[in-house]
């Protein structure tokens, strides 16, 4: 949401399509995305060596079913209308 390039991609959005809630910027433990392959990395990709990159995508892949045998749901305690998106103060 900083770059160039993304406020001129969103400038031609249609007005209100998009609603940005910042996060601190080292705060990417709040992004469950950088929470799942952070863990990933730890877990199943760090100190391994692969021969190709298709051994690789088997390795991530092959983690994607394990993981998802026994899924872990995750409910979201905020609701948007709870949040101060006013407060965007970063430090």
């Amino acid at each position: 949401h900083k770059s160039n390039e993304t406020k001129n991609f969103l400038a031609t959005m249609p007005e209100g399509r998009f609603e940005f809630v910042f996060t601190p910027t080292h705060g990417s433990w709040l992004n469950m995305i950088e929470s799942f392959f952070g863990k990933m990395t730890k877990q199943m990709l760090r100190g391994i060596r692969v021969q190709s990159k298709q051994e690789l995508v088997n390795r991530i892949y092959q983690y994607f079913k394990e993981v998802n045998q026994d899924p872990i749901i995750y409910h979201w305690k905020y609701k948007m209308d709870e949040i101060d998106i006013c407060n965007t103060n970063e430090t």
